[in-house]
Parts: structure tokens; C-alpha cells; sequence
């Protein structure tokens, strides 16, 4: 469990493929207070650190995971949000995270405001009950609140404190983003669902 609050950023020191799995080396200033077998959220994506060696660690992404999520784009070089998990007696600063995506969306539009950018999504309509106005959303790990919620569509306002300190500096339009939309909703829907 995580909260969407990112702790730091990580930078892809190399990608290797084996088979349908994908291994991601991350060099990160959290490296050293890490353990093998601990979870971590990468982007979102919760995944568990394999190996460890120097500033770097090692996590592995199954293919159920690459095809739900934007880690198959992921290039060496590029900046990863991390967040490691929740302890019992922590803070709740954002929100309940499972580290569980349920799909990709696309940024469709960026405006640059006198001190804030607005970012503009497109996703999957199948998807539409589990997002409301004003609700909270995890993009690429980070806890958001949307506004101007349409049927596949969705704005966030990014203060500059979150934009120079997780990777959404770096993200252009076109570009994919990992979505969890809020358990809370889930379960509501799934409970509505079965009735």
C-alpha cells in the first residue's frame, strides 16, 4: 500500500529483456536504505527489488504487468516517481494507493499558468464510473485531484513543488501515464455490480 506521495526520483541505468519479463536496473539515493524482497511503486507500478548492487537495484515487470502499464515505453535514462510502501502509524498525505495500475492514459494537452501547469488526459471509456469531480487519481504514482471530468477525459492542476520533484517535467503530450483510479470506487462499483 502507498499514498502517492513520491519520494524520489530514479533514473533507469539499464533495461534487460528475458523472455516475456522485462528487468529494470534503478540507480536512486534510496539504493542504500533498501532491502531485497521489499516493494516498492515505480511510476505507480508496485514491484519487488530483486537485487541490489552499489546505487542500483534490480526489479522485474511480468508481461500481465507490461501490458497494463506504460513500463514497456520505459527507455535507459529516463526518470522514474518511487515511493516506497506505507508503514502502520504514517502520515496519509495523498491517498490509499495499491500500486495496482488499471490502465495507461494519454496526455492530450499541457498548458504552462503563472505558477501551476494543467495537464489534460484521455482514457479508456470502459473506466468512466470509477472517476468523479474533484475525486483523487494516481498518475504515474503521484496522488492527484481530477477536474473537469468527462466520459474519457480528466484534468489535473501540478503545483511547481510536484512538477520539479517527480517526472511530470519531463512529460510531453502523446505521452502514456500509468492510471489507478481509487479503490474506495472500485469496491463501490463491484458492490453495485453483483447486486
Amino acid at each position: 500500500m502507498f499514498t502517492g506521495i513520491i519520494e524520489s526520483i530514479g533514473i533507469i541505468s539499464d533495461i534487460i529483456k528475458d523472455g516475456t519479463n522485462i528487468h529494470f536496473i534503478i540507480e536512486s539515493k534510496l539504493t542504500p536504505e533498501l532491502k531485497v524482497d521489499q516493494s516498492l511503486a515505480h511510476n505507480g507500478v508496485c514491484l519487488t527489488v530483486v537485487a541490489i548492487k552499489g546505487s542500483n537495484y534490480k526489479v522485474t515487470a511480468v508481461a500481465e504487468t507490461l501490458s497494463k502499464t506504460n513500463l514497456g515505453d520505459w527507455l535507459k535514462g529516463g526518470e522514474v516517481n518511487l515511493e516506497r510502501s506505507l508503514r502502520v502509524g504514517d502520515r496519509l498525505d495523498g491517498h490509499f494507493v495499491q500500486g495496482h495500475v488499471d490502465c495507461t492514459a494519454i496526455c492530450t494537452d499541457i498548458k504552462t499558468l503563472d505558477g501551476s501547469w494543467l495537464f489534460r488526459f484521455h482514457f479508456p471509456e470502459q473506466f468512466a464510473a470509477l472517476i468523479i469531480e474533484k475525486g483523487s487519481i494516481c498518475l504515474n504514482g503521484v496522488s492527484l485531484t481530477v477536474f473537469n471530468v468527462r466520459k474519457d477525459e480528466f484534468t489535473v492542476t501540478i503545483i511547481p513543488y510536484t512538477f520539479q520533484h517527480t517526472n511530470f517535467h519531463a512529460l510531453k503530450t502523446d505521452d502514456k501515464v500509468n492510471l489507478e483510479f481509487d479503490v474506495m470506487g472500485k469496491y463501490l462499483l463491484r458492490k453495485e455490480e453483483v447486486r
